[in-house]
């Protein structure tokens, strides 16, 4: 896998607004934006009595390692307003690290590349677009394989709207 991607969710409030606005402060934080996925909105993971999700995925450049990225995202999800109430509840951002190149990391705070990256369309839709012939670096598939395997069966719509 070349390159390092990240998902981008909201299901709450303005949900473009806070994707559009997470993007900005990434920005400020030295991140790089290279490639961005269309927006798609998608029934909630997980959890699904709650109100459908925005998802995209971004491209980045950035300098710091894994960790640093972490805490980066972390803060800009804080700075927007989340508060991590459930496991696949509502909220008004998300961002998880989808890839970092081709590095494999097991920490209990960590884990890339993304567990479930595999299950759930809202993520291999937008990557299949992205990246499609990339290879997972623990399976050995490509996007567009892991699209064909997959069992999800929630809906991802593309949407019109941009970042």
């Amino acid at each position: 896998m070349n390159g390092i991607y990240i998902l981008l969710g909201s299901n709450i409030g303005n949900r473009l607004e806070y994707l559009r606005e997470a993007e900005q402060l990434l920005i400020a934080e030295g991140i790089q934006i290279m490639d961005e996925s269309t927006i798609y909105e998608t029934q909630p993971w997980g959890k699904e009595n709650q109100d459908w999700f925005l998802n995209v995925i971004l491209q980045i450049e950035t300098s710091q390692d894994p960790q640093a990225l972490l805490e980066t995202l972390l803060k800009t999800e804080k700075s927007l307003g989340r508060i991590r109430k459930e496991k696949w509840g509502e909220r008004c951002i998300d961002i998880d690290i989808l890839y970092y190149h081709d590095q494999r990391i097991e920490l209990d705070n960590l884990k890339i590349p993304h567990p479930g990256i595999e299950s759930r369309m809202f993520t291999l839709i937008p990557l299949a677009e992205m990246c499609p012939l990339e290879i997972h670096p623990v399976n050995g598939k490509n996007q567009i394989q892991m699209l064909a395997d997959c069992q999800d069966e929630l809906a991802c719509k593309p949407t019109d709207y941009k970042l």
